[in-house]
């Protein structure tokens, strides 16, 4: 989940509260407090459903909502620009949507700076998928000349990319910046590339990949032109949430005129949404018994605009909130209003002593058995996709087995997972930056064939792993279990031919273990070996064992 840095210094100054009243309060906004320097600041994680929260403008904005010194829909004045930027059909193939604006009268510091590049790359990733479907260009306009042009460009056209002095095609972009090695897959397949030039063919930017050298944001920048890109009508969104955030720093706003083949848009577009919501379900959803002038106060307090109409409320949801897609959002944010610590405990009306589920048991005997054998447990999350639980696993695709999610928010999560294997491996590429040997596992369910089954995975990645490691966690394991299994020659494309083998269990396949093959590795970004284990230990005790 994206977190944000907060200087203190900077949080106080925006807010208007002390750091002991924001830090009292701020975990009850839904943030889950991080780590801290006791004098500079704080590391804080928010949910990837709240982007207009990936910066420190944006929390001192609902801080000050939270803490009652300001409430209501924050307005902010658009004032009309006489910049055009015309949008040429050709790229309407490669990356159709762009949204534009203008800030100008910013007084940049150091905190405010890093905020806004740590807001574009949380932004890529939450709102954009990787900049697959969101890419943001900030610019100092000062240094090109207006209109502009959006257009998809031959690959051999060249300038100088942003963090170098020499001018490359775009070709050789792709091949040698640092940017274009991460981002190049975006483009392939295509033969123009997106470009955005100024009245004299200078370059602001290529996107989604890099900015011009000539655009670089600096410290005595005080004018910008931002640029949203992309596959989805969300560009707009994202440019919403970048130029308020920027306005909370100051910043005066200006629309573009951005000139499409069918017509032309004036952004950005920061009117409200206005959404009509009853009360009487908000109090059903919620547990709370508000009244319509409460209810409204707690949205007010959570920086929407409300209007009480009987037993109605009119909501007007601010232009940077991306996440507010059913009525059931809107309550939700009432009930943080209304404040979760207002709940009163209350002991339950009967008494009963538990026990242990069967299954729970099963799970504490092969975590200690792992914990034993020097393995870490993880918990990655059930919801997966099927480039990753089956392409990226050099498996095929299993569509009996696969459970879709019918109306996915992301496109990294559109389906249960069928295994766990493919999590772990996830877990090594992030922390590609800690210290190896890296020892993992995980228990938990899978869906398959919309039968869930328990499954335990593992997995071990340091430079000389061999088949060796694997197998004797395998022996271990079984022999804790006091079950002695088959092992047969496994046709799994995850692992490598004749380093692989599948477990037997009574004639009945249990699981499978092997190296891992060199294409599946590379799918996943490591560049160590690495071993795995994948166990259905729900087949286990009902074959051999009590």
């Amino acid at each position: 989940m994206p977190v944000v840095r907060l200087y203190y210094g900077d949080l106080e100054e925006m807010v208007g509260a002390s750091r002991d009243e924001i830090m009292a309060r701020m975990a009850m906004m839904g943030a889950d407090i991080g780590k801290s320097n006791a004098e500079d600041y704080v590391d804080v994680e928010f949910f990837p459903d709240r982007p207009d929260l990936y910066s420190s403008e944006g929390v001192a904005r609902a801080l000050q909502g939270f803490l009652d010194l300001k409430s209501g829909l924050p307005e902010y004045r658009v004032s009309p620009g006489e910049i055009d930027l015309r949008v040429d059909p050709s790229v309407e193939r490669v990356r159709p949507f762009i949204g534009c604006a203008v800030v100008r009268d910013l007084q940049f510091s150091d905190p405010a700076i890093e905020s806004l590049m740590d807001l574009q790359e949380d932004l890529h990733w939450g709102l954009g998928r990787n900049r697959r479907k969101v890419a943001i260009g900030v610019h100092d306009i000062s240094r090109v000349v207006p209109p502009f042009t959006y257009f998809a460009a031959d690959p051999s056209f060249e300038f100088v990319p942003l963090d170098f002095e020499e001018s490359l095609s775009m070709e050789e972009i792709l091949r040698r910046h640092p940017k274009g090695v991460s981002y190049a897959s975006i483009l392939e397949g295509f033969d123009r590339y997106p470009l955005i030039t100024d009245a004299n063919g200078d370059v602001l930017s290529f996107p989604p990949i890099i900015n011009g050298e000539l655009t670089r944001v600096r410290d005595d920048t005080r004018d910008l032109f931002i640029d949203v890109t992309g596959t989805d009508p969300v560009v707009y969104k994202a440019l919403n949430i970048v130029v308020c955030a920027l306005a909370e720093r100051g910043g005066r706003i200006e629309t573009v005129r951005v000139k499409r083949p069918e017509g032309t848009l004036v952004l950005p577009d920061l009117a409200p949404a206005r959404w009509m919501v009853e009360v009487e379900e908000a109090r059903s959803l919620i547990g709370f018994n508000l009244s319509a002038e409460e209810l409204a106060a707690s949205l007010e307090r959570m920086r929407f605009g409300v209007r009480p109409l009987g037993r109605e409320l009119e909501v007007l949801v601010p232009a940077y909130r991306a996440d507010i897609m059913h009525s059931w959002d809107i309550f939700e944010d009432a009930a943080k209003g209304y404040g979760y610590d207002r709940l009163v405990p209350v002991l339950p009306k009967t008494v009963t002593v538990g026990e242990p589920h069967p299954l729970e048991v099963r799970k504490s005997d092969l975590r200690e058995i792992m914990v034993g054998l020097g393995y870490l447990e993880t918990m990655p999350f059930t919801l997966t996709s099927e480039r990753v639980n089956f392409e990226m696993m050099g498996r095929p695709r299993d569509e009996a087995a696969a459970t879709r999610v019918l109306h996915p928010i992301s496109e990294l999560h559109t389906m249960v997972r069928t295994s766990i294997l493919p999590s772990l491996l996830e877990i090594f590429a992030i922390n590609q930056h800690h210290p190896l040997p890296q020892r993992i596992f995980a228990l938990g369910d899978v869906l398959i064939g919309g039968r869930t089954r328990q499954e335990l995975a593992a997995a071990s990645i340091h430079s000389s792993v061999d088949l060796a490691e694997v197998r004797s966690v395998v022996g271990a394991l079984f022999r804790e279990l006091d079950l002695t299994p088959e092992i047969i020659p496994s046709e799994d494309g995850a692992f490598l031919a004749g380093r692989r083998g599948d477990l037997l269990v009574e004639g009945t396949k249990v699981g499978s273990f092997g190296f891992f093959s060199p294409q599946v590795l590379q799918s996943f970004g490591l560049d160590q070996p690495a071993v795995g284990l994948e166990l259905r230990w729900d087949r286990l005790w009902p074959l051999g064992g009590s």
